[in-house]
């Protein structure tokens, strides 16, 4: 499984910060009028809100962070019981 995409995680930072009705950063502009034009954030409100797309892409994203961490946690804890035994771990 490869990790996250860090433009992925930039999306989430944003998708989060409109959900949460946070202020944008002078550089999120951009990707908040790109989320507009794709239709994961609706103007039709003040403030802008998440449209159910975004809602859902938002979740999607969470998941992905989670399962990523979670991954990683297993890899260092085999990793650290194939050190402690002396055998490596089979990749796969």
């Amino acid at each position: 499984m490869d990790p996250i995409a860090i433009e992925d995680l930039a999306l989430l930072e944003v998708l989060q910060r409109v959900d949460q009705c946070l202020p944008m950063d002078s550089g999120d502009t951009r990707i908040q009028q790109r989320l507009i034009d794709s239709g994961l954030v609706t103007l039709d409100t003040d403030p802008p809100q998440l449209t159910t797309a975004g809602i859902e892409l938002c979740k999607s994203l969470q998941h992905r962070v989670a399962a990523d961490a979670q991954a990683a946690k297993i890899i260092e804890k085999r990793e650290a019981t194939g050190s402690e035994t002396g055998t490596r771990p089979e990749s796969g």
